[in-house]
């Protein structure tokens, strides 16, 4: 039997109830806390499990890569992306580059304005 959502309007109580497919949109549904009658269905969102290899094979699409050298967003909306794939946190630096790239700030800049970025790098 399927669990529902509900909110309740009158007291803004959140409950689920177990309600058959025969009973959803029938059975007139009431707050356990307080009795009230004006309840709102909360739809929550969905998650997809993907495995690993298939999140770094959508990563890999040279598709997604064409005209990034020249579009500081797209390349950092990427960036983005892939960290969120991955699953690993990148750090305050990495935020700070994407956000600055997301704005439409050229790489360049950015290095300029972040020397500590690449120290020690060649």
């Amino acid at each position: 039997m399927p669990a529902y959502s509900y909110r309740c309007s009158t007291c803004q109580h959140h409950f689920e109830i177990y309600l058959t497919y025969q009973e959803y949109g029938q059975k007139q549904v009431h707050c356990p806390k307080c009795g009230g009658e004006q309840v709102d269905r909360e739809i929550h969102p969905v998650r997809i499990a993907r495995s690993e290899e298939s999140r770094l094979e959508s990563l890999a699409d040279p598709g997604q890569l064409s005209g990034i050298e020249e579009d500081p967003q797209a390349l950092g909306k990427m960036m983005r992306r892939m960290s969120q794939e991955l699953g690993e946190e990148m750090g305050p630096e990495f935020d700070e580059v994407v956000d600055r790239l997301e704005k439409g700030q050229k790489p360049e800049e950015i290095e300029k304005d972040l020397p500590d970025l690449t120290a020690g790098e060649s």
